[in-house]
């Protein structure tokens, strides 16, 4: 009698104190992976719609070129003690049809287009009517978003358009020590659609994927470790009910023996 109460005690306590689970705390549990269906080697950014683009042209002789180029514009900073002004580049902001308005050439279709691409298009149509053009084209807003167990989650935009799953998570200040390193999750839009990965980044393997290098707009997720779930599920009422259901215990428990 007295084991079978003790039993239903520790049970009471265990059913009290453990009221979270793996599924109340993971995110994109029922997502198929799509692990094997990219290419071996890293992959050019290509550039889609809500990208930001700086185009510059230059020549030896600056004149020839210069109505390609965006006519920088100014802007000034002030407060009380001074007053500072500057000349900005303009940018280009691909459309929902993919499309930017160049000068001179008007409407040009860059979307699935990639830097290397981009610029060899400009450079031949630009050839036609200046000498040995040169053709800078930067992505000016390559943004990333990190989630999950990391110092300091949220949304980074960055100046260089080759970026490495290592790099970005040294924006986030690093995993935390609940983080899992063996399936740091990336979601990517691939044709429109949004794809999950696994990289384990306990493997030296990982520097080799083809997953390595980030794309415009990709989601890292950290998923938290068992620890971190278990640590999740005790809340400050548990102190209270293991307790009470102590003090409970030691009464009937006193009953009985007597």
């Amino acid at each position: 009698m007295k084991t079978r109460f003790l039993i239903i005690s520790v049970l009471s306590i265990f059913i009290a104190t453990s009221c979270g689970s793996r599924k109340d705390f993971i995110y994109f549990q029922d997502e198929p992976l799509l692990e094997g269906q990219l290419s071996s080697e890293p992959t050019e950014l290509t550039y889609k719609p809500d990208d930001i683009l700086t185009i510059n042209v230059t020549a030896l002789d600056p004149a020839t070129v210069s109505p390609f180029n965006l006519p920088a514009v100014s802007h000034n900073t002030s407060d009380l003690l001074s007053a500072q002004g500057g000349l900005t580049q303009q940018t280009y902001l691909i459309d929902y049809n993919g499309n930017i308005e160049f000068p001179v050439f008007g409407t040009l279709k860059v979307e699935g287009l990639t830097r290397s691409k981009l610029t060899t298009m400009l450079v031949e149509r630009i050839s036609t009517m200046a000498k040995d053009p040169i053709v800078n084209v930067r992505l000016a807003n390559f943004t990333i978003t990190i989630i999950g167990e990391v110092s300091s989650p949220g949304t980074f935009t960055m100046q260089d358009e080759r970026v490495t799953i290592l790099e970005a998570l040294g924006y986030a200040g690093d995993l935390t020590i609940f983080g899992k390193r063996k399936t740091i999750k990336l979601i990517r839009e691939i044709d429109g659609k949004k794809k999950f990965a696994n990289i384990d980044l306990t493997s030296i393997n990982s520097v080799n994927s083809p997953l390595y290098y980030l794309q415009q707009n990709d989601v890292i997720y950290v998923e938290p470790n068992n620890a971190k779930i278990r640590s999740s599920t005790y809340n400050q009422n548990n102190g209270v009910l293991i307790s009470a259901i102590g003090t409970l215990t030691t009464v009937i428990a006193v009953f009985l023996i007597k």
